[in-house]
């Protein structure tokens, strides 16, 4: 007797924290997230160039007043020695744009009226003798914080965006003559 209700105790807790996370999940008709990060190249070599757009979109009904944005790698991405990159350049909409070695900072041009949109392009360059491979990424994430309605109300967010590091491919060996 005693395990039927154990069994039933477990089955409603177990239906009951899907149903709650299930509560916490976004449809897939969510609204679009204020905030894009995207790379020009999927995969890269040591020695390209690649750079890297942010475009943040206010999605409210009043202007945004305020908006700060950071660039930073990826954990796993600074845990492997063995890649070498550095940002070059910064340029865009905004009043403030901050990128040196692995990292970097900006904060937009605003007021941004609502639907309105702000670009910030960061360019870095990935050292000749960087590590290269299957498995090896440079990555970033960006945490994104921005005011509206007056600075009474605000929103932040986490945005990630990345680009696989190949390795050059040798160059074929010439044929032989006979």
């Amino acid at each position: 007797m005693r395990s039927q209700r154990l069994r039933r105790f477990g089955l409603s807790a177990v239906l009951a924290l899907a149903a709650g996370l299930s509560g916490m999940v976004q449809p897939a008709s969510a609204a679009a997230a204020p905030m894009t990060m995207s790379v020009d190249k999927a995969s890269a070599r040591p020695g390209d160039t690649v750079t890297v757009t942010l475009v943040f979109t206010n999605d409210q009904t009043t202007n945004a007043q305020f908006v700060y944005q950071s660039i930073q790698p990826t954990w796993n991405t600074s845990q492997d020695p063995g890649l070498k990159y550095a940002f070059d350049s910064c340029t865009g909409e905004t009043v403030q744009c901050n990128a040196a070695q692995q990292s970097g900072t900006l904060r937009y041009n605003v007021p941004v009226v609502p639907g309105a949109t702000r670009t910030a392009k960061l360019t870095f360059k990935i050292a000749p003798d960087s590590a290269c491979g299957p498995s090896r990424r440079i990555e970033f994430y960006s945490y994104l914080y921005y005011e509206y309605q007056g600075g009474q109300a605000k929103k932040d967010g986490i945005f990630t965006t990345g680009t696989d590091i190949a390795c050059p491919t040798p160059a074929p060996a010439a044929a032989q003559h006979r």
